[in-house]
């Protein structure tokens, strides 16, 4: 199996009720994420979230703490996927969808809401603000 990492943002409005997601296209019909995707070669986990989040939102935010890490086995992809989920904000940019091809639609849903379509996370109020994080440690290239 191939190993394959993906980072996404929780992003949080202004008043802390609502998370930014992001409405994929997929092979069988639509499904809501948060914003991220796939790491490329020799990008570090917060450069690939930043990307990934002004790619399909327009966006610029700022990475905080790590949110959650998940893993899951694709058996038709034949890959080991690994979950980087990091708290994010927002400082800079509008809301837009930028490649409409991949994503029909950016929206703000409450907490509540959020917690159907994200499946990765751990426990009911696992979106609270006041959640634990972790700090994500960036020790750069070490010889």
């Amino acid at each position: 199996m191939k190993r394959v990492d993906v980072t996404y943002a929780v992003i949080f409005d202004d008043t802390g009720e609502q998370i930014l997601l992001v409405k994929n296209i997929g092979e069988t019909g639509s499904y809501y994420t948060l914003p991220g995707g796939a790491v490329e070669q020799g990008e570090t986990l917060e450069e690939a979230v930043i990307r990934e989040v002004k790619e399909e939102t327009n966006l610029d935010i700022e990475v905080g703490e790590v949110f959650s890490i998940a893993e899951a086995f694709f058996q038709k992809k034949q890959e080991h996927a690994v979950f980087f989920t990091f708290s994010g904000k927002v400082i800079g940019g509008d809301v837009q969808v930028t490649v409409p091809e991949e994503i029909e639609e950016i929206v703000w849903m409450t907490v509540q809401e959020a917690e159907a379509f994200i499946n990765f996370t751990i426990g009911s109020n696992r979106f609270e603000q006041k959640s634990v994080t972790v700090p994500y440690i960036k020790r750069g290239l070490v010889k």
